[in-house]
């Protein structure tokens, strides 16, 4: 069992001021594995004055000194990889592999490429010829991460925020708590100064209110579902501060006709599955040549076989889903998808055989989907693809733009051809043919996907103001 009942504020561990215990629990086990406390809006307050106060030192910090913190908190993240990857492993269910080269492997990589970046950045630039803009951090941001791919998400919001000269507040998802506790141990180990990272473990309704609408919290960044960052927004408005956004996503995966399909669409299913489907940019609507449709079910059932979940400390492709509420939301738009009409090719309602225990899921595939189908609408955020079909090129990208979402798109097919199609797309990242993902491209969404951009150069621009010194030359 791990006890993390304290918070990490002002470079110290201390106790939580109003206590409230919350059991942490294992998805493949559905047993209790830990222990966390839950902030109050007094400890939120706490951490917020820290962060306030480091700032003053911490903004003026130079490119080198940050260069370095970032070096030692890199070093460090190595040196606990294993740790790491084993309580994301416990906390929400990946599966080893997954956690050790996906999940922790995500989080080291916006580390590093954020060091690159701070490396060559330019924080100053003339406008003209007496006029010079200036970009300088923001102040204190806090930083409001979700449970399916924790590291990845603390650290494409950590690695711009220290990079720029910010200082923090994190509060991790309470159902995956974990791996932010270890985070904040690396940067103590890094020697951060003391307030430039505080850590408080907490629930939305309480911590994550505090922290969104805390009048010395000058910029939020919130990954989450979209009614979520509703209430984010809401929180922040009357302090009027920054928010970055990055919230749900319903992602289309075109296929187009001169794709290889034998290719495309396993790569396709994989991809819908992977991290059990909790993933906002998974490609969950498969849109297809309607005259091909027998063959991109076949591949699909083929594909979808062959993966497989079990015990995330095996081999297995899949894991649990994160919690019992989780699984109950998967299973209900599960049998909406049958009660709406769609046909199921594989898996559907209930546990996995041999998997009786946890919180598993049947890798689900529906064909003769419908756009308007509760399926084809709704993020369901498990094992589930949904096929739909297409009778022309122009009604694949209108069904594909037909969503309050646009995170993501997918397109497979001849790469002129695909990328004529991609421009037509309104999603904030479209992956082509199956390339493997940039980290130094810019991550976001169109609509309610939400707003600004994590990943890469692009993020430094949400953690920065702009100031125009005007006269600057004679």
């Amino acid at each position: 069992m791990r006890d993390y009942l304290k918070f990490f504020i002002d470079g110290a561990w201390v106790d939580p001021i109003d206590p409230r215990v919350l059991d942490v629990v294992n998805p493949a086990t559905e047993a209790p594995v830990g222990r966390i406390s839950l902030a109050s809006a007094v400890d939120v307050d706490r951490a917020v004055v820290a962060a306030r106060r480091a700032f003053k030192t911490f903004s003026r910090s130079s490119r080198d000194e940050r260069i370095s913190l970032l070096d030692r908190v890199v070093a460090e993240f190595e040196r606990r990889a294993s740790d790491l990857a084993e309580a994301m492993t416990e906390e929400m269910g990946a599966p080893a592999w997954l956690a050790r080269q996906a999940q922790f492997g995500a989080g080291l990589a916006h580390l590093k490429i954020a060091r690159e970046i701070l490396q060559r950045y330019s924080f100053e630039e003339p406008l003209d010829a007496t006029t010079r803009l200036l970009k300088e951090p923001i102040g204190v941001c806090g930083l409001i991460t979700p449970w399916n791919w924790p590291l990845n998400q603390i650290c494409c919001k950590l690695a711009p925020a220290l990079a720029t000269g910010c200082a923090v507040v994190l509060k991790p998802s309470e159902l995956a708590p974990f791996s932010a506790y270890l985070v904040a141990e690396i940067l103590q180990a890094a020697g951060a100064p003391a307030g430039v990272f505080n850590m408080v473990n907490g629930d939305g309704p309480v911590a994550g209110a505090a922290l969104s609408g805390h009048p010395l919290v000058d910029m939020v960044s919130f990954t989450g579902s979209t009614r979520a960052g509703v209430e984010v927004a809401r929180n922040a408005a009357p302090t009027v501060k920054r928010v970055c956004q990055e919230l749900g996503g319903k992602s289309p995966f075109i296929l187009l006709e001169d794709a290889d399909f034998a290719e495309a669409v396993p790569w396709a299913v994989a991809a819908i599955m992977r991290n059990s489907g909790q993933s906002c940019n998974a490609p969950t609507r498969l849109l297809a040549p309607a005259s091909r449709m027998e063959e991109v079910v076949r591949l699909a059932r083929a594909a979808g076989e062959a993966q497989a979940p079990g015990d995330p400390n095996s081999n297995a492709k899949l894991g649990p889903v994160v919690s019992d509420a989780q699984w109950r939301k998967v299973q209900a738009l599960i049998h909406k998808g049958v009660e709406e009409g769609a046909t199921l090719v594989l898996g559907g309602p209930g546990k996995p055989e041999g998997l009786e225990r946890g919180y598993y899921v049947r890798p689900t595939i529906f064909a003769d989907v419908t756009n308007d189908m509760t399926i084809a609408r709704e993020e369901i955020f498990g094992p589930v693809l949904a096929i739909l079909s297409y009778e022309t090129e122009s009604q694949a990208i209108e069904i594909a733009n037909d969503t309050v979402y646009g995170l993501a798109a997918y397109v497979y097919g001849e790469l002129a051809h695909a990328r004529a199609v991609a421009a037509e797309l309104r999603a904030g990242q479209v992956v082509l043919n199956g390339v493997p993902f940039d980290f130094a491209a810019p991550f976001g969404g169109y609509k309610q996907s939400g707003n600004g951009r994590e990943w890469g150069a692009l993020a430094f621009n949400e953690f920065l103001e702009v100031k125009a010194v005007m006269g600057w030359s004679p």
